[in-house]
């Protein structure tokens, strides 16, 4: 089930945030799309790719062949999709990936091998899911079996703690519009701020370059907002925020209603039981530091820029002498 679809999204694809998402994809690439679905939430991955076709909300266009990143986050996955193409975008979107996989064969095009890659390539990690659906007792993946035609996964193992955030990328000062869990700071104190507010004094420049760099590589041929691959980086993190502005007041017409418009979309993800619950409960009662490292993976898309930060910090005591 999808938790939060932009709208961007929504006007191109016959898919609402309540529908199923095994809906929308082509009835020839179903089974190896669950099996690679499931291999990136047991594997906790992050910046991943996938090449495979989208129903389009237009049934005289069928399906169509698009780039969908993906990364874990905690208990949801987060990621875009985006009509694929040949060119800067799909060598840019390829090569800044962890993975690359073609479901679609036609996707094969689009391929971009790095010096390292062998020649020719491996053949694709993913299990043939069609002999394992005949029965044959052959399981490749020692985490799924086959009973009575049915294909079935083990439970999943604990993902790591992340945090994902969208942030406004028409704005200056990139203030949050989504936050999917507390893990790392806190809701309804990040919701409707700056994120700059959540950077260290010390970080702030070169975080300001990275999603400038990322803002830039986010545009299509066209000049218009668009993904662009993925930017890596650490900084400090501030999670009870700070005042980035210096005691400016913005405008107080415009924040109050881009803070009401916050607080209601908050108020809506609440109600989803997967982003609320566990996440509260076992980390809401013990106290957090004034700074925290981490690492974080940007990327830029046509309706924001999306933020995934996971904590670099080991131990909070220091090693004994």
């Amino acid at each position: 089930m999808s938790l939060n679809l932009s709208p961007s999204f929504s006007a191109s694809a016959a898919m609402s945030p309540r529908d199923s998402s095994s809906n929308m994809f082509h009835p020839d690439e179903f089974s190896v799309v669950r099996q690679l679905h499931y291999g990136t939430i047991r594997q906790d991955k992050a910046a991943v790719l996938a090449y495979l076709r989208l129903k389009h909300k237009d049934p005289l266009k069928g399906f169509v062949l698009c780039a969908i990143s993906r990364t874990v986050v905690h208990n949801v996955l987060v990621g875009s999709i985006t009509p694929a193409s040949s060119g800067i975008k799909a060598f840019q979107n390829a090569s800044t990936a962890q993975e690359v996989d073609f479901v679609t064969p036609v996707a094969k095009d689009l391929e971009f091998r790095r010096w390292g890659d062998p020649s020719p390539m491996p053949p694709s990690p993913i299990p043939n899911i069609p002999l394992l659906l005949e029965g044959t007792g052959e399981t490749e993946d020692p985490n799924a079996e086959c009973r009575d035609g049915i294909l079935s996964f083990k439970p999943l193992p604990k993902q790591s703690a992340r945090v994902a955030l969208i942030l406004d990328r028409f704005s200056v000062h990139c203030p949050v519009q989504y936050c999917s869990n507390d893990l790392l700071v806190e809701t309804t104190t990040v919701m409707g701020r700056s994120f700059y507010d959540f950077v260290s004094p010390k970080n702030e420049g070169r975080v300001r370059e990275w999603i400038d760099m990322v803002k830039a590589w986010g545009v299509n041929e066209r000049g218009q907002p668009s993904d662009g691959g993925f930017g890596f980086g650490r900084f400090t993190l501030l999670p009870k925020g700070r005042d980035a502005r210096g005691g400016q007041t913005a405008s107080s017409s415009h924040s109050s209603r881009r803070k009401e418009l916050f607080a209601s979309l908050k108020g809506q993800l609440a109600k989803t039981p997967l982003l609320s619950g566990p996440s509260s409960k076992t980390h809401g009662s013990s106290p957090r530091d004034d700074e925290m490292p981490v690492d974080a993976i940007f990327s830029a898309h046509s309706d924001g820029i999306l933020l995934i930060l996971r904590s670099t910090a080991t131990s909070s005591r220091p090693p004994k002498s």
